[in-house]
């Protein structure tokens, strides 16, 4: 942004901003608000919608203020005559090609578009319905994504974030005219395209033209089934978002009315994914070390680093599609919600003395790509589906409505026992960074008997919104079992959004950069960014949820993945030691052998 200031006019009112600034962004100082559809905080400008036009005294069209810079002098109506009526047939244009059958509709009550023609009074209108072009399809086939063409009124939201932020480019513009539509690639469905299943375009759709494919009412059918023990596990990332579907301000800590309102809505048990990401840290920095000494000592070529994270199933999308030569660096990991759903049929039901078949597996995620992994062939270590349905935070706030309940005055409940307890390593797995700095407190304390050498366990080098971080850590003094890491300085690199992960990725394929340990998140963020939470989002409200993360983290006792007391005890009465055969064939993939337990 420029230091120049300019001098203008709106509606009247004086203002100066700095030069290069849009008349939208200028509006809002003055506490103007100007409609948009296709404007977006996070995305580049495009100006295709017209809804944000305005009048300019002495100009000959009315321009675009999203896409129109402000110059000296220059006068600007938001609300003349002109400017109505004009924005009046723009929305009517809008709706003549859409399927407003609204109350069918799975963002009816959210939809932008609505609220337009809402605010605008739009009833009967002049225009003919187009809405009968038989190209205009339903997709459904995706475990995660619907895709309807005849809601799309094409402002492109999708195709630039598909593009900027993920840097996937699995939507696209298609034809011209009144054949343009927003396309895969030949009109495939998503499922057989190279869509990660990320949800972003779904986040910034403003209309029901992309949404998550809903499990709730399955949900419900299991919780009103007698013969049926329900299990719900919540993500970190769900407690510091929820609440935006329940009319409380982004970044409100509801941990303990999430966990009162699951249990009044039916569950049989509500525990909780962190404790899964706890168990995560264990295996994945048991992992971590074992490369390391294989890589360092042994000299075994056969072992690759750096290792990456596999908690993010949007990445593991993306690295199959877009890098494959490095698969060998992920993680064998599984994430947090599938080592959850493989100990529910297992561990949780010989606890109970319940079978397998007779438990449904439910999580929570802020993630529409969970919804793909936990149909994945092999993501089945229990004998069984690990995790039946995957609801995404939007539809946790939709079943709290659907139950009647008052969330604001609900008390404080506690997650149940045997899963239910995590460490505040655990509740960081939300933001970017995150993974790795859970992984860090624990992986230095087991080669060193100390701290991680930063303030208050807190690895500032890895928190942020910067699109890439890196952070080193040297180890030094280590206890005798790892005396080969002394004076080796271990080197991390962080990554959120796919198009952060393709950079990353590329430099590494280009030999530019070295790394012993690599994070990535597929959403910008990371999961609290993901494309289940509240609609809308943008920086400021991700900064807000990170902030809570970090204050959930701070207000517990235990902070460390391996001090979680039942973890401890899962591995005592059921897994033996990290990365043994157990839990290779529960926690882990690439492992071929398969046995119930």
């Amino acid at each position: 942004m420029s230091n120049f200031t300019v001098n203008l006019k709106i509606n009247d009112l004086p203002v100066s901003v700095p030069e290069g600034t849009s008349i939208l962004k200028a509006a809002e100082k003055l506490e103007f608000r100007i409609p948009t559809l296709c404007y977006h905080e996070d995305l580049c400008i495009a100006g295709n919608c017209r809804v944000c036009i305005v009048e300019q005294v002495g100009a000959k069209a009315l321009p675009a203020a999203c896409a129109t810079p402000v110059s000296e002098g220059m006068e600007i109506f938001t609300n003349s005559a002109n400017v109505r009526l004009a924005r009046k047939h723009i929305i009517e244009l809008l709706l003549s090609e859409h399927n407003a059958d609204c109350t069918k509709c799975f963002k009816n009550g959210n939809c932008e578009l609505q609220h337009l023609a809402h605010e605008y009074r739009i009833g009967d209108h002049e225009f003919i319905d187009l809405v009968t072009d038989s190209r205009l399809l339903i997709d459904d086939l995706s475990s995660s994504i619907i895709k309807d063409d005849s809601k799309c009124i094409r402002c492109q939201r999708c195709v630039r974030t598909c593009t900027e932020l993920q840097g996937v480019s699995a939507l696209t513009v298609a034809h011209k005219g009144d054949r343009q539509k927003i396309s895969t690639f030949l009109d495939h469905p998503m499922v057989e395209v190279v869509c990660t299943n990320c949800g972003q375009c779904v986040n910034r759709c403003p209309v029901g033209a992309l949404i998550e494919k809903t499990y709730v009412e399955q949900v419900w059918d299991a919780i009103n089934d007698p013969t049926k023990h329900v299990v719900v596990q919540t993500a970190p990332a769900v407690r510091v978002a929820l609440g935006e579907e329940l009319d409380f301000e982004p970044g409100t800590r509801l941990t303990g009315k999430m966990v009162s309102a699951l249990k009044r809505i039916g569950f049989d048990s509500v525990l909780d994914t962190d404790f899964a990401a706890d168990l995560t840290i264990i295996e994945e920095g048991t992992e971590l070390l074992t490369r390391l000494k294989k890589v360092l000592v042994d000299k075994d070529e056969s072992v690759v680093l750096p290792m990456t994270t596999s908690c993010s199933p949007g990445w593991i999308k993306f690295i199959e599609h877009t890098f494959p030569e490095f698969l060998p660096n992920l993680s064998t990991c599984k994430s947090p919600q599938q080592m959850f759903g493989a100990l529910i049929k297992t561990y949780y039901a010989q606890k109970k003395g319940l079978k397998a078949q007779d438990i449904v597996s439910v999580s929570v995620m802020p993630c529409t790509a969970k919804k793909f992994e936990a149909d994945r062939p092999e993501m089945r270590s229990s004998g069984y589906k690990d995790v039946d349905f995957v609801l995404t935070t939007r539809e946790l706030g939709m079943m709290v409505k659907q139950a009647g309940l008052n969330f604001k005055n609900l008390s404080d409940g506690k997650f149940d026992s045997i899963m239910g307890d995590s460490t505040g390593a655990g509740v960081i797995f939300g933001a970017t960074g995150g993974v790795m700095e859970a992984a860090l407190r624990t992986v230095y304390e087991i080669v060193t008997g100390r701290d991680v050498p930063f303030d208050n366990l807190n690895i500032m080098p890895v928190r942020g919104m910067e699109g890439v971080r890196e952070a080193k850590i040297m180890f030094d003094e280590c206890l005798p079992d790892w005396a080969f890491l002394n004076g080796v300085e271990v080197s991390c690199a962080v990554a959120h959004g796919l198009a952060n992960a393709k950079i990353l990725m590329q430099s590494l394929r280009d030999g530019k950069s070295k790394y012993h340990f690599i994070e990535i998140m597929a959403c910008p963020g990371g999961c609290l960014g993901g494309g289940g939470q509240p609609i809308p989002t943008n920086k400021d409200i991700r900064e807000k949820r990170a902030k809570a993360i970090y204050s959930e983290d701070e207000s517990l006792v235990l902070r460390k993945s391996h001090e979680n007391p039942e973890v401890k005890l899962l591995y005592e009465e059921f897994l033996g030691a990290p990365s043994s055969h157990k839990s290779h064939d529960l926690l882990h993939t690439r492992y071929v052998k398969r046995k119930r337990y």
